[in-house]
Order: structure tokens, then sequence, then C-alpha cells
């Protein structure tokens, strides 16, 4: 058993089931309201980068690649978590809550 945790993909497994569970109860959760969908947003961007980084082997690629694959799901990440809060904002604000 304690052999499991020494591959990078084991850990990578546990942490993206973990953070499953993280953003299933958070996005049940609908006293936090627009921060529940922002949180369960950021939570896959970390899943998929544990994903792109462990079990597409880019850990180990030339750094060029990483860079180039790392900086453009963080830019995808941060327009998808922005179009979603302006969209929660435009849906609040017409409901005049």
């Amino acid at each position: 058993m304690r052999t499991l945790f020494l591959k990078p993909q084991h850990r990578a497994l546990l942490m993206v089931l973990f953070a499953t569970a993280i953003s299933f109860s958070v996005s049940h959760d609908s006293s936090i309201g627009i921060w529940a969908g922002i949180t369960t947003l950021g939570i896959a961007y970390f899943k998929a980068r544990f994903v792109m980084l462990d079990f597409m082997e880019l850990r180990h690629a030339p750094s060029s690649w990483r860079l180039a694959f790392e900086g453009w799901f963080l830019m995808v990440s941060i327009v998808l978590i922005t179009v979603y809060a302006m969209g929660e904002r435009h849906v609040a604000l017409s409901l005049g809550t």
C-alpha cells in the first residue's frame, strides 16, 4: 500500500478525486451564490492541470511545451471564470437583486 503513493499518477489521481468531492460539495451549496460557480471552475482548472502534467506527462516535456500548454490553459480558465461571473452579475442585476 505504501508504494501506491510513490508514482505521481497515483498522487494526481487521489488529488483529482479529492478535488471532485470538494467541487461537488461546493456546487451544491446554494448559500454562497456566485462563488460556488467560480470556485468550481477554479477547482476544474487545477484538476485539468493535474491531468495535463501527470497523465499527459507534460511535467517531463520541454519547458517551451509546458509553458505553452499551461499559459494557454490558464488563459482559457480565466476567460471562463470571467464570463461566468459577468453572466451571473448580469442575471442578478436584471432580476433586481
